[in-house]
């Protein structure tokens, strides 16, 4: 049965149990790194992952997609980046900076920051990006589960948010949607107000994300992430980023001097993605991983 047409709740459309409690565990920032690539990858294969997307500009994307043409069960989006916020590895966007000039920093990169993509983005040259960003991950032989974005860029203003979810629709790609920010005062963020009424109620599949935040310490990580696993609600689906890498030379060269999503704190969250215990606490708590594909199926048919 067309889960679309069928009544009840998006856990009960898409054939799960009322009250079951569904975990997207999703690993951001494919492409940004060999070792990200490689931590992403053992990930997958263990099953310690449902999903995870990729950074279209960033200079290890080629190496990850070949993986993934190789193992089409794997649920892998594109991860919209309008920013390159490490100093040592910066990118330009696929649209050259003559022809989307307010996309670029006086360094002839994209910008470090999204309060930058706020002030100087023109959304048409931003909705630009997005297309082509897309395109070329399909030029490539990516098939996208869905859509997301890197540092919450798309949401710096309504006219570029608008240009995300246009670019969704028409691609008839799930968008993810992350309503609660939407509905909160993010101005420290780069998050422009009322984001939430350009959204339609069928095109939210994911009921509430979940991110660690600086000023956490990579210690602190897994506690963190325990404590959501175990106050999942019943009947929801929430999904879970993760930043994976391993701290080996490689990471630990480009994230020099930033612990917030650094190596120690990629390494974290891959010892805790893969850990025994993990995987015994989604058990315990009767949690069901899940994945964009999956979800794509509540989509209208047409967007």
């Amino acid at each position: 049965m067309d889960p679309t047409h069928q009544t009840g709740s998006k856990v009960e459309r898409l054939g799960y149990p009322t009250g079951t409690k569904l975990l997207i565990l999703h690993a951001d920032d494919l492409g940004l790194a060999h070792s990200v690539n490689a931590a992403a990858i053992a990930a997958f294969e263990m099953g310690a992952i449902s999903s995870a997307s990729i950074i279209v500009p960033a200079p290890w994307t080629p190496e990850i997609v070949g993986w993934v043409k190789d193992h089409s069960e794997a649920d892998v989006g594109v991860h919209f980046a309008l920013t390159s916020e490490w100093p040592p590895l910066r990118w330009r966007g696929i649209v050259a900076p003559a022809e989307a000039p307010t996309l670029y920093d006086a360094e002839g990169f994209l910008p470090r920051t999204t309060l930058e993509v706020q002030a100087q983005a023109a959304a048409p040259e931003a909705e630009t990006e997005l297309r082509a960003q897309l395109a070329r991950a399909q030029d490539m032989g990516l098939r996208p589960t869905h859509v997301d974005w890197h540092m919450l860029a798309v949401m710096t203003s309504s006219e570029v948010f608008a240009a995300f979810l246009r670019v969704a629709r028409e691609n008839h790609v799930p968008p993810a949607i992350w309503l609660d920010i939407l509905r909160a005062d993010a101005a420290a963020l780069g998050v422009a107000p009322r984001l939430e009424q350009q959204v339609r109620p069928d095109e939210v599949l994911v009921d509430h994300y979940l991110v660690a935040l600086p000023p956490l310490a990579p210690e602190a990580l897994s506690s963190l992430y325990q404590g959501v696993i175990r106050k999942l609600e019943p009947g929801t689906i929430t999904q879970m980023i993760v930043h994976l890498g391993y701290d080996d030379p490689e990471l630990r060269a480009l994230t020099a001097g930033h612990e917030p999503y650094g190596s120690r704190w990629r390494q974290a969250d891959m010892d805790f993605v893969t850990s025994p215990e993990t995987k015994r606490l989604l058990i315990e708590c009767g949690v069901h991983l899940v994945t964009w594909r999956e979800l794509s199926a509540l989509l209208p048919a047409t967007a």
